[in-house]
């Protein structure tokens, strides 16, 4: 069967003799009143099946020795070739026997080469990637794309085509290679496309925005007093004030190398001084939508010459009730350098048009409306699953009654030592309660929650960076975006009300390729997450707790037509 279907022989069915396996090979005769056999006497020997050369086309032999078949397949051509000089008269000179030693030599040099197995991608240089290679790269790093891209990701720094002076930025970060969500988006934000970027947290988001965005900034007019005055060329939104402190922080980094003024736009602190930073020109503006859209009003700033936008946890900012002060800000800027929406339409090669980008963990349909309106023709680059957990948080999961709760905390904090822990909790009278009793057994406690002044806040997050605390006990305000390095373990004191937020919060550890812990206290009072929550688990392939598995609400999506109607027979049951 391997002979006849890869070295191209015609299947020899056996004959199936009935004259004492005799065969053809004696001949049937009547003779003298009955039958008898007389012997088929030939010259002719009787000749195997011919063999296909091994090497020979798709000519392979499982068992054979790769090397020996070429050497075998040498001497064969080369004795083949003296045959037909032979035949046709002709005499072996040196320069055919030089041939033939030329012949064996290149057969020797690449003895042992297998010309199957190809150099994997990270062996080759820009130039010899194919198709094949750049589809394997896309699958080792779990990048996706949606709409049309023709634009390549970068591999390492060096190929991104970045600035030099942004290079010099990244090695001193000391940013050894770029993460996935960087090597997708920031190709697409040089060649100013409009990106949505999906992508778990902790990936690098904020580096995959600022580096490109800074790249484009490097190619417009220096600011002057002249054009100062039209304001800033990059405006960066943020939901929250820390994340939007924290951007800044990136950005000064990586643009440490130039001279770009960066303006912080948050509330909590004097809009006047604002203001003032405003006016005095600035290339970036990073801000909360609320008071970015109030310095607007109040003619503070200006956007006439902002065209690069980025909308950074999009989706937060949605759910926090932002949505109109996101369209307030985006309405101030200059229609027209909108990109054409139409399909094939042609970009203008002198013109500046406006690039937006869009980044969150997931990607609610409201995000999608806007992504709609204001984005054109972007390419969606999805790392991983969309609001998936990140396979370096280990998660686990107590089902335990409120008043447990102390307990367990006590049991999860002792095994923590000095490592940075955060606790999260629903609202701002347990966050306090929790405050209180971490600081009575001895912890150096901090709290972050939206009833605290902008200054509290700040010197809360500063404290636990600089180890000042190890325990931060925040509200869903520092479950988003906030990037404190080495958390080890992350604790949901209270279960949150959607597993978006849940996915948020357990991604503050488990950051920039280290290992971090999860552990959660579920309580029978958290039942309208239960169903995905153990969804979640399952997929992430964590221990799911036996009292999640064996409840009702964890077999049925709530509001569901099955829980609706389960819920109906209970209530006429009753």
């Amino acid at each position: 069967m391997i002979k006849q279907q890869y070295l191209g022989q015609e299947k020899i069915k056996k004959r199936v003799s009935r004259n004492g396996g005799m065969g053809s090979r004696c001949s049937c005769r009547w003779r003298r009143g009955r039958w008898s056999l007389k012997p088929i006497v030939t010259n002719t020997p009787l000749t195997p099946c011919s063999e296909a050369a091994l090497m020979f086309g798709r000519g392979m032999r499982a068992g054979i020795d790769r090397r020996e078949q070429k050497k075998a397949a040498a001497s064969l051509e080369a004795e083949l070739l003296r045959k037909a000089r032979s035949a046709a008269g002709l005499v072996e000179t040196a320069e055919t026997r030089e041939h033939d030693r030329e012949r064996k030599r290149l057969a020797d040099q690449y003895d042992g080469f297998d010309m199957r197995i190809e150099k994997h991608w990270t062996e080759k240089s820009l130039e010899e990637m194919t198709e094949r290679d750049w589809r394997i790269f896309r699958e080792d790093f779990n990048i996706g794309y949606r709409g049309v891209n023709t634009v390549l990701p970068i591999r390492k720094w060096e190929e991104s085509g970045l600035p030099s002076l942004l290079i010099k930025a990244i090695d001193r970060v000391g940013y050894k290679k770029p993460s996935p969500i960087q090597m997708a988006a920031i190709p697409l934000g040089l060649q100013q496309r409009d990106v949505i970027g999906i992508a778990e947290t902790g990936s690098g988001k904020t580096a995959a925005f600022v580096l490109p965005m800074l790249s484009y900034i490097m190619r417009q007019p220096p600011m002057t007093e002249e054009n100062e005055a039209d304001g800033p060329y990059a405006v960066v939104l943020a939901p929250t004030r820390e994340l939007a402190q924290q951007i800044e922080e990136e950005t000064h980094k990586l643009a440490y190398y130039t001279n770009y003024r960066i303006a912080s736009v948050v509330g909590g602190q004097s809009i006047e001084e604002q203001g003032a930073k405003l006016r005095k020109g600035c290339e970036i503006v990073i801000a909360t939508p609320g008071r970015l859209l109030d310095c607007i009003d109040r003619h503070y700033a200006v956007l006439n010459q902002c065209n690069y936008v980025v909308l950074d946890e999009a989706d937060r900012m949605i759910d926090l009730g932002f949505e109109p002060q996101v369209i307030g800000v985006l309405d101030a800027m200059p229609s027209s350098f909108l990109k054409p929406d139409e399909d094939g339409a042609v970009l203008e090669a002198n013109r500046t048009y406006r690039t937006t980008y869009m980044f969150s963990a997931t990607m609610p349909p409201a995000v999608e409306r806007l992504a709609k309106k204001y984005l054109r023709r972007p390419v969606v680059v999805v790392i991983g699953s969309a609001g998936k957990v990140t396979d370096n948080v280990t998660q686990r999961v107590f089902v335990v009654k409120e008043n447990e709760k102390p307990r367990v905390l006590e049991q999860e904090m002792e095994s923590v030592d000095e490592k940075r822990v955060i606790v999260f909790v629903n609202t701002q009278r347990q966050c306090d309660n929790v405050h209180r009793h971490l600081e009575e057994l001895g912890y150096r406690c901090t709290i972050l929650h939206g009833g605290k002044t902008q200054d509290q806040r700040e010197a809360g997050i500063k404290g636990f960076r600089d180890g000042t605390y190890n325990c931060l006990i925040a509200t869903d305000v520092a479950g988003r975006g906030i990037d404190v390095p080495d958390v080890a373990l992350v604790i949901n004191y209270d279960m949150p009300n959607n597993i978006e937020n849940y996915t948020h919060r357990i991604g503050r550890t488990g950051r920039a390729g280290k290992k971090g812990v999860a552990v959660t206290f579920l309580t029978l009072g958290d039942t309208g997450v239960f169903y995905d929550l153990k969804k979640l688990l399952e997929e992430s392939k964590a221990a799911v707790p036996p009292e999640l598995a064996r409840h009702e609400a964890s077999k049925l999506k709530p509001g569901s037509i099955e829980a609706k109607s389960r819920k109906d027979q209970t209530v006429f049951a009753a």
